[in-house]
């Protein structure tokens, strides 16, 4: 028999308007764990309980009550209970990819480029901040908000590509966790039986959030913490210089010689799929978007928790390229370092020590992997679900997705094994996938952010939608830089440039159909350079 606590929950969930992405098929609503209710009396306050199939349960407290005066004050407690969603987020900064831009611009241009990163990460946080707006103030996440936006054709055109970003990046992270499980057995398992593993290991981790949300939100925590610590070691025994250091952060320098990696640090910082992840990541917590106390609150702690999130990847991603500096800036391998013989390198400028260094970084890379193809699940369950408003059973849902990146990637394993060089031209390939698909991303979230009949009285105000769109056309621009200079450097052939022109054409076509189908959302200054009249 149920008590009267277990009955106002499930009571609660029935009711409640915020169950999204997915609503589910029969009207009873899905049993609480007792896990989560026991640790949401413990907290007195807001606990949520993550599905990997693309819903999230939110779960009440009567114990929290909202008022303008609580909403000004500033309470540790409930930066605690909003704690969470952005440190899921800044998984996407951490991922194999990231990790191999880092240790290229380290290697080829030493410190100097440290500047942008950080630059990088705070666009990156300004985009990241306006997704959790779009989720919190409307009770969507960006991908049911374009089902509702945009016609049938350009829905799943919208949909595809963002499908097609998805993959790229997960055979990426994919991939780097392969290689950091080959690096930890020695060289005994192949990259295929890596893969594998990674693709298992995706399905634990997931069956986690039956225990608990703080369970779950715990292993990333973990994941996070090992990354930390495997890259801070490695920083203590690079010894990198701390005045060399300051400079590179504080004094912007930038070379023709090094245009390229630092085309390659913004491209790596906006994840399309980490856009859409964390506008339904911030729904977790029962926040009713008719209630502008509560959307303020949440707002205000999400701010503060994404910040610390992506502080803590800036000094992560800061650890490897200083390493990589200090070791190989200018020397011969310099140019050829990659993810697969980055640790042997390693092993031999820095030896052994107390722990050798090649199987920290091993661990580092095994973490990264790990977590963001974790992440890149979820991102992958709430993109078709939103698109499609699919309904199918949790287990499906899990085995759809996933199927998704797992056979490109075990393809790709099996056919490039484990080439460095080919492996080095795949992952440049699939960084450009990923710049292509950016404006997909930025042009539809900062469209309807700054939408009234979408946000309402949470439309973003005439400065920061300058400033948004001139960061969102800043990284469209830096990222159409390395598409170009990647074609001119890569395309031979006049079939194959002949097909690449006709994609180039459509590509942005559809681009300019999205800025001038909603031309009323521009900044006024934009519309006048553009030759908008009225929005006309």
């Amino acid at each position: 028999m149920m008590n009267s606590s277990q009955s106002k929950d499930e009571e609660t969930l029935s009711e409640s308007k915020h169950l999204l992405p997915f609503q589910s098929m029969s009207s009873t609503p899905p049993p609480i764990p007792n896990s989560t209710k026991d640790e949401a009396a413990a907290a007195g306050g807001l606990e949520v309980a993550y599905e990997s199939s693309g819903k999230i349960n939110t779960i009440d407290s009567d114990s929290l009550e909202y008022n303008e005066i609580e909403t000004l004050l500033f309470s540790w407690k409930k930066l605690w209970r909003f704690m969470g969603p952005g440190f899921l987020m800044s998984i996407g900064f951490l991922d194999p990819g990231n990790l191999e831009g880092d240790l290229q611009a380290g290697a080829i241009a030493g410190h100097s480029l440290l500047w942008l990163l950080l630059w990088a990460t705070m666009m990156g946080l300004l985009i990241q901040l306006l997704s959790a707006r779009v989720g919190v103030a409307t009770g969507k996440h960006l991908a049911e908000l374009c089902r509702e936006e945009y016609p049938p054709w350009a829905r799943v055109l919208l949909w595809v590509l963002a499908e097609v970003a998805l993959i790229g990046a997960d055979i990426q992270e994919v991939i780097g966790s392969a290689i950091a499980i080959q690096i930890l057995s020695r060289g005994v398992l192949p990259l295929w039986a890596g893969v594998v593993i990674t693709a298992s290991d995706c399905f634990v981790f997931l069956f986690l959030e039956n225990y608990g949300v703080r369970k779950f939100e715990a292993v990333f925590a973990v994941l996070i913490s090992t990354m930390a610590l495997s890259f801070a070691w490695m920083f203590g025994d690079a010894k990198p210089s701390g005045k060399e250091l300051l400079i590179g952060v504080l004094v912007p320098k930038l070379s023709s010689r090094t245009i390229r990696q630092a085309v390659g640090i913004v491209g790596c910082v906006i994840m399309p799929h980490n856009v859409f992840l964390h506008s339904a990541l911030v729904q977790s917590r029962n926040i009713d978007p008719c209630k502008n106390g509560q959307v303020k609150e949440a707002l205000r702690y999400y701010s503060i928790e994404s910040t610390m999130a992506l502080f803590v990847s800036f000094v992560i991603n800061l650890f490897v390229t200083a390493v990589f500096a200090k070791g190989f800036y200018g020397t011969k391998q310099a140019t050829n370092i990659g993810l697969v013989n980055a640790g042997e390198y390693l092993q031999e400028k820095y030896g052994g020590g107390i722990f050798p260094i090649l199987y920290i970084w091993g661990i580092g890379l095994l973490a990264a992997g790990q977590s963001s193809t974790i992440t890149g699940t979820y991102a992958g369950q709430f993109i078709m679900g939103g698109f499609l408003d699919l309904r199918l059973k949790k287990w499906l849902r899990s085995l759809i997705t996933r199927s998704f990146a797992i056979l490109p990637t075990m393809i790709v394993a099996l056919v490039f094994n484990t080439s460095e060089a080919t492996l080095d031209v795949l992952n440049e390939w699939l960084n450009v996938l990923q710049s292509m698909q950016i404006p997909f991303a930025l042009i539809p979230l900062l469209t309807l952010v700054s939408k009234e009949q979408v946000m309402g009285a949470f439309k973003i105000g005439p400065i920061l939608e300058r400033v948004s769109w001139t960061v969102a056309g800043l990284v469209i621009m830096i990222n159409c830089y390395l598409l170009l200079d990647f074609f001119i450097s890569e395309v031979t052939g006049l079939l194959f440039a002949f097909v690449i022109c006709i994609a180039t054409a459509a590509y942005v076509a559809f681009i300019v159909y999205l800025v001038y189908r909603d031309a009323a959302a521009l900044p006024s200054s934009w519309r006048r350079l553009l030759s908008f009249n009225n929005g006309n």
